[in-house]
């Protein structure tokens, strides 16, 4: 017998080791709840607040700079030696002239226009002509150039996908045929969240309620807490009238939920699976719910009280918990089903701030 002992190996980079040398890095605040968590009947419930992330109000920068750095890796030919920003702006400036593309509904396109600036890079970001006035000038003030289209958050990502050239890299968190690479890169973006809340949580919560849109944030917790087996219930939360994922569940294969999409829970507005995220969700989901409106509001305005300041999307996820616990005869159900109960530790992930003032206001004045 021959035997090599390797010495030298070196463990794979995460995502996390990436985001730790970016600039203004720091693990984002874990909040306990216990006067909620009594009123829901579970033992306790945890929030990850991502409200302010890398200097911007939402989660979406993990996923776009992660996304973004494999992508010009990928135009380089490999990883280049960096230590700061400024090695790495300079590692990039070969692949100029350059121009970043995305597709959103505010906080990713605003995530991608900052990692373009900080690079020294051009941005152009495709938005749905309903976007709030708030949100699209926070893109523009990230020195992006904005193209508004005259349809849906879908319509948007078609259009960003065509505009793709040697010049012009998207950076997207769906997926096409013949476009997924990208995608998985912001999926595993956003598992930075999770490695902070294992250490932050001293380990694993029992439950985890999810936001989905196109699926990736979903599609991350899955993958990270699915990597062994057992690990907690996993529960996605969509809006009433853009629940695609939920449709898709129901239906077996991929299924668009067509627009409009009006949901005030617009970063949810999505009418099809990220064909990436698909697979992940179908088989990693326990279940999956629909939350209205008016309980997204409701959301907004409990977290509020407890001194958390956040918008619709952002509150969906313990909407979902009002929705699936708040309700004697939904509870009981799901209580049998799920195993929730007194003993349960829930996690709950606020994914932005506050990026539309002037709703925010009106929601937290309405009674």
């Amino acid at each position: 017998m021959d035997i090599f002992y390797n010495d030298a190996r070196r463990s794979a980079p995460t995502a996390l080791d990436f985001h730790r040398r970016l600039p203004g890095y720091a693990p984002t605040r874990m909040a306990d709840m216990p006067g909620l968590a009594a009123q829901l009947g579970i033992g306790r419930l945890s929030l990850k607040l991502e409200t302010d992330r890398l200097g911007l109000p939402s989660f979406k920068i993990l996923g776009a700079s992660y996304a973004t750095y494999q992508a010009l890796c990928a135009r380089l030919g490999g990883e280049p030696a960096w230590a700061n920003l400024d090695d790495l702006r300079a590692a990039v400036a070969p692949l100029q002239p350059l121009t970043l593309l995305a597709a959103t509904d505010g906080n990713h396109g605003r995530a991608v226009a900052r990692m373009a600036a900080l690079l020294g890079l051009r941005a152009r970001i495709f938005v749905p002509a309903d976007m709030a006035p708030a949100r699209m000038e926070a893109i523009v003030g990230e020195g992006a150039e904005l193209e508004v289209v005259h349809g849906s958050y879908d319509d948007a990502v078609a259009r960003s996908a065509a505009a793709a050239s040697p010049q012009a890299l998207v950076i997207s968190d769906t997926a096409w045929p013949g476009y997924a690479e990208t995608p998985r890169d912001v999926i595993a973006g956003y598992g930075t969240i999770f490695q902070e809340a294992d250490a932050a949580l001293g380990g694993r919560p029992d439950l985890v309620i999810v936001q989905m849109g196109v699926g990736a944030l979903a599609a991350a917790v899955i993958g990270h807490y699915r990597r062994h087996r057992g690990g907690p219930l996993i529960i996605g939360v969509e809006p009433d009238h853009a629940a695609c994922v939920l449709a898709s569940l129901r239906a077996g294969q991929i299924t668009e939920v067509p627009g409009p999409h009006r949901s005030i829970m617009v970063g949810l507005n999505c009418g099809l699976p990220s064909p990436v995220a698909w697979p992940i969700l179908q088989t990693g989901l326990d279940a999956a719910l629909t939350v209205p409106d008016d309980l997204a509001r409701t959301a907004m305005r409990v977290l509020d009280a407890e001194g958390v300041a956040c918008d619709e999307t952002g509150a969906a996820g313990v909407a979902g918990l009002l929705a699936l616990l708040g309700d004697a005869a939904t509870a009981a159900e799901a209580r049998i089903r799920l195993g929730i109960g007194p003993h349960t530790h829930a996690l709950a992930i606020i994914t932005e701030g506050i990026t539309d003032p002037a709703m925010h206001a009106k929601v937290i004045a309405q009674q």
